[in-house]
């Protein structure tokens, strides 16, 4: 790699970044599934770049940007994340958590035992790792397919472009299933904020916020005339992402074939860092809100290369198994919402619910766009109840991305799957219990008789 191929790569996905948000603001077919400007450019990058038509000439190393990006991510998670203590988590929202918490074992374990005892037995080729490709895509989103990829390594070097494949099909199904989910809801009267699918506001089909309702992305905490408020934030997190990458490497020269991720490095090392400058008072120097903008953009960039990325000759070699994973995985989440998410929450069902959908079979982000749909002032709290439940269940994914690969390449596919399937089931259980409790009706309270 050299640092004009890094450039060139860099300006013809920017490029294709615009190009999408051009589309998403004047085609009217790409406003009616609310097609995100990263997805729209990734999927460009793929057709025009070097393995279909070869009119962009990306270079050969946009398949490891996403390697590197993830880290950064990842790196951002501490300074972003708006969760409380374990203990309010359990006490308040509870069933949120239970929900959240059964989508993503259930996902990774049922869809584990799917491939190991139905698609392995219509094709045969297929590794143990392949009912990974479910949860990796639908609830990881092409973040989780990298850092998927990295775990596993050179022992299944496809992983990449299948994991990617299967988070652009998630995210499609995600946006497409969910405006579909909320037209059938509104227009049964459900829905409690939304009136007529109709009516909701031009900015959120178009994707381009007007004049007067435009929204600072941030506060800059230091002065220009010294330092660039963006460049402050983001050297934070390319600086822990590059400090992480060193500790992975240094990791690995220790004990040979030892592989630690260097998104979970990362992550780990991005607490390190926020409790230093809490302790010290520095954080006042910083904004969350510019933290998040430079993690949004990685992750923009992130789905774009990820797709551009991918490499159509495994996908047609795997299309068939893929396919087949993907379609029980869509099913899966269908039942999901109409059998479960929707009997187990207590108020605001469908907002919940359909968040639920979104960041199940796409990302947080698409949970979060199909919640403003159905919840533009976001009254149901729903965000603020998941916020909470996510600290369990972000430690929970962080863990099951590095140590599933490493369990499966050591022999332990199928105990893996059923512990998982089996723990997914008694969290479910717990979501029933819950729901129970929180709709008993109170216990009269005895009123004496005058005699």
């Amino acid at each position: 790699m050299t640092a004009w191929s890094l450039f060139t790569d860099l300006g013809w996905i920017s490029i294709l970044l615009l190009v999408g948000a051009f589309l998403r603001a004047k085609v009217p077919f790409i406003q009616s599934i609310f097609l995100p400007s990263s997805l729209i450019a990734g999927v460009l990058g793929l057709v025009l770049g070097p393995k279909m038509l070869g009119i962009i000439p990306f270079s050969s190393d946009i398949s490891s940007y996403a390697g590197v990006l993830i880290a950064v991510v990842f790196a951002a998670l501490p300074f972003t994340s708006k969760v409380a203590s374990l203990k309010g988590v359990m006490k308040s929202v509870g069933t949120m958590w239970s929900v959240s918490q059964s989508v993503v074992v259930l996902q990774w374990g049922v869809g584990l035992l799917f491939a190991l005892a139905v698609v392995s037995s219509v094709f045969s080729t297929v590794p143990d790792g392949f009912g990974l490709m479910i949860a990796t895509g639908f609830m990881g989103g092409h973040g989780t397919a990298a850092a998927i990829s990295d775990s596993f390594g050179e022992n299944w070097p496809e992983a990449a472009s299948l994991g990617m494949t299967s988070a652009t099909v998630g995210i499609i199904v995600s946006v497409v299933g969910g405006i579909i989910l909320i037209k059938i809801e509104s227009m049964r009267g459900n829905t409690t904020y939304l009136t007529h699918f109709k009516s909701l506001p031009n900015s959120l089909r178009t994707g381009m916020v007007g004049d007067g309702k435009r929204e600072p992305v941030g506060a800059s905490p230091v002065s220009s005339m010294s330092i660039d408020p963006l460049i402050y934030h983001g050297g934070v997190l390319f600086g822990i992402a590059a400090i992480s990458y060193a500790i992975s490497n240094w990791a690995g020269t220790l004990v040979d074939g030892l592989n630690i991720p260097t998104f979970s490095v990362a992550f780990l090392v991005g607490y390190l860092a926020l409790f230093a400058l809490r302790s010290t008072g520095a954080m006042k120097h910083f904004d969350a809100r510019l933290f998040e903008r430079t993690s949004g953009s990685a992750t923009d960039l992130l789905v774009a290369f990820g797709i551009a990325s991918i490499d159509p000759a495994i996908v047609v070699a795997y299309a068939g198994p893929l396919a087949l994973l993907l379609v029980f995985g869509v099913l899966g989440m269908i039942a999901f919402y109409f059998l479960i998410a929707k009997r187990l929450f207590v108020d605001h069902k469908v907002e919940q619910s359909i968040f639920t959908w979104g960041w199940g079979t796409g990302t947080v982000a698409m949970g979060i766009a199909l919640l403003r749909i159905v919840d533009p002032d976001m009254r149901s709290r729903t965000l603020d109840y998941y916020g909470l439940a996510y600290i369990p269940i972000g430690f929970g994914d962080i863990a099951f991305v590095a140590i599933l690969p490493a369990l499966i390449m050591a022999g332990f596919a199928w105990p893996t799957a059923i512990v998982l399937t089996v723990v997914g089931v008694v969290i479910l259980a717990v979501a029933a219990l819950l729901r129970r409790k929180n709709t008993l009706p109170a216990e009269p309270v005895a009123v004496p008789i005058d005699s």
